[in-house]
């Protein structure tokens, strides 16, 4: 079988993280979009693995959590009547959660918007973590008692609840905007939270770098996904990049190094990398059992 050679694969995920659509790299790199949709399949699943095992025993103090809407294959309301809609057609959340002062992206998981996908995304937070936090969300229910199930007093916990204007869009160009945001209230759940650091600033930051980095968030367009699967790889790919190869600029440097994760800044290749020793060790275990 025929395998792209190193530089291209690398510029191909680039562009994964850059903003295109699928089938504008493989128009802009030559190649089919399966092939790009391919290794997009083979960077998310490698890349998500590093992230399971690597990022852990964090010293985080500050944490930050956000939900940011998308849909597959349809919205919900054209779900009844699409074609052929798979199982998980319609609305999907993507949950977050950020570390404040390294930027790192601790977690993130793609559910509904439910008390139990808080549950598991603050669960899978709590087992990263050795330090006990301040822990800052949004105004939605789910979270104070999924945080209470999850936390329990151990944690320093408040909740930003945002005001915004009322009022009904009546153009064109108020009908494509947010709604105005009047004020905010700082609300202490549990514990005893430091009132300065009461904000969900970083993480609602990362939100609109989700719309602009991944084609498949943006609003008003034939990109979204069609396959919750690849959804998941792409955020996978696009976290790992973000956690490990970007710099962030006011730190001067990735996220993940800013954490302690690891202690170099990484390139689009290591990506290719890692790609290359699961094919290989793939390809020894396939050996083995016909050795034995």
């Amino acid at each position: 079988m025929n395998k792209l050679d190193m530089p291209t694969r690398a510029k191909i995920i680039h562009m994964l993280v850059e903003g295109p659509s699928l089938r504008s790299i493989s128009r802009i790199c030559d190649v089919s979009i399966n092939t790009v949709t391919k290794l997009l399949i083979d960077a998310g699943t490698v890349t998500a693995a590093y992230h399971d095992q690597n990022v852990r025993g964090l010293k985080s103090k500050r944490v930050q959590c956000d939900e940011i809407w998308s849909f597959c294959y349809a919205k919900k309301a054209n779900v009844p009547t699409a074609k052929k809609a798979p199982e998980a057609a319609g609305d999907v959340w993507t949950w977050t959660a950020l570390d404040a002062d390294s930027k790192l992206m601790i977690s993130w998981h793609v559910g509904d918007r439910t008390y139990e996908d808080a549950v598991w995304l603050l669960e899978d937070v709590q087992a990263r973590l050795n330090t006990r936090i301040q822990l800052t969300t949004d105004g939605l229910g789910s979270y104070p008692p999924a945080v209470a199930k999850v936390f329990g007093i151990d944690v320093d916990y408040a909740q930003l609840v945002k005001l915004y204007k009322s009022d009904t869009p009546t153009t064109p160009e108020r009908r494509y905007s947010p709604a105005a945001c009047t004020g905010a209230i700082k609300r202490t759940v549990e514990g005893r939270p430091n009132e300065d650091d009461i904000s969900t600033s970083y993480v609602e930051q990362q939100n609109l770098n989700m719309r602009m980095g991944m084609r498949r968030f943006t609003r008003l367009t034939n990109a979204f996904s069609k396959k919750i699967e690849n959804h998941c790889h792409s955020l996978a790919l696009y976290f790992f990049y973000y956690n490990f190869v970007r710099i962030y600029k006011t730190l001067k440097t990735s996220p993940a190094q800013a954490a302690g994760v690891t202690d170099k800044l990484w390139e689009v290749e290591d990506i290719v990398a890692l790609i290359d020793a699961r094919d290989a060790r793939r390809v020894e275990s396939r050996k083995a059992r016909a050795r034995a």
